[in-house]
């Protein structure tokens, strides 16, 4: 099979594509040929070496896919099933999507909804799924459409993208924080109201700014993060899943323990399967699959190596789709 294959030994950290035998695929009991994977900003840290993703060697990276059962042992799956998996650490301890084939525990698989194909899926990914978990955990927190306004950081990235366009479509009034004003149209295509230069949050701000945001979505981190609690209205919630930014958090306790805020912290990767499942049949609901192609950039396998450092760049837009067969 085909794969992009991660080596590290005396000569260094190195990323190919090359033909793989079968045989090497790790254990786990449902075997998937795989249709379609992503290039996520994970992957492309990974893919590169810019930060230390891949914690065991030789890693296929990709920590997502979909395909079809060719091989199971797990109860709940037979060969012929069309199945989406997101996480659970494939791309950094198990041999991920950016494969022909792939071999996992069958509890890590959840079935493709029906509303989907494998594409549209792979066009979700995990940021979208990521997306609808911060959708549904501001919905847990009481953040209505009525409200007031939601702001969407690093919102022409594939989190972003999905986030604006569930949000847009569920009524919320949304605004889109970009450091690209060129996608202006773009964003507000997908549902934004309106856009703002995130460069009024990318900086060292005040413990307090004036209230603004509902809530919020949040894929940065660091000072972005930090001012948009800081400008959150009372009682409101920011769904945080991201680090894009930076892992740090230079803030104070000032928005928590005097607007009441909450900082609602949203893991894709260990998810239990009751939310994460709840997560695929809202976005079968929620979100408007015609917008799926305007987000989506469509590569091949061997495309994948270079694209990923133009993604560390803020060089791609939404989701990057890959076909595995091609």
């Amino acid at each position: 099979m085909k794969a992009i294959l991660i080596d590290k030994n005396d000569d260094g950290y190195k990323a190919r594509l090359a033909e793989v035998d079968e045989a090497r695929l790790p254990e786990g009991d449902v075997t998937v040929a795989v249709e379609y994977s992503t290039l996520n900003y994970k992957d492309s840290l990974a893919i590169t070496g810019a930060s230390p993703v891949v914690r065991s060697f030789p890693m296929v990276p990709g920590i997502d896919f979909a395909g079809t059962v060719v091989a199971s042992t797990h109860s709940a799956y037979k060969t012929g099933e069309r199945v989406v998996l997101n996480g659970w650490g494939v791309g950094e301890t198990h041999w991920g999507g950016l494969a022909q084939k792939a071999r996992v525990k069958g509890d890590w698989l959840v079935p493709l909804p029906i509303a989907f194909t494998s594409r549209q899926a792979m066009s979700i990914g995990t940021a979208g799924y990521t997306a609808m978990l911060c959708v549904l955990a501001l919905e847990r927190h009481g953040v209505t459409p009525d409200k007031g306004e939601i702001l969407v950081t690093g919102a022409a990235g594939g989190v972003g993208s999905v986030a604006i366009a569930i949000l847009a479509k569920l009524g919320y009034t949304v605004v889109a924080s970009t450091g690209r004003p060129h996608e202006a149209e773009y964003l507000k295509k997908l549902g934004a109201a309106d856009t703002i230069d995130r460069a009024q949050f990318s900086g060292k701000g005040r413990p307090m700014g004036k209230e603004r945001w509902a809530g919020a979505v949040d894929a940065v981190g660091s000072h972005t993060l930090a001012n948009v609690c800081a400008t959150l209205r009372y009682g409101g919630t920011v769904a945080a899943c991201g680090l894009a930014q930076g892992m740090d958090f230079p803030a104070t306790v000032m928005p928590f323990i005097l607007r009441g805020v909450t900082l609602a912290g949203v893991d894709s990767v260990y998810c239990p399967q009751p939310l994460r499942r709840q997560a695929w049949e809202r976005l079968a609901c929620d979100l408007d699959v015609a917008l799926l192609e305007s987000i989506t950039t469509g590569i091949a396998l061997a495309d994948v190596l270079e694209t990923a450092p133009k993604q560390l760049a803020g060089e791609v837009r939404g989701r990057v789709v890959v076909d595995v067969n091609r």
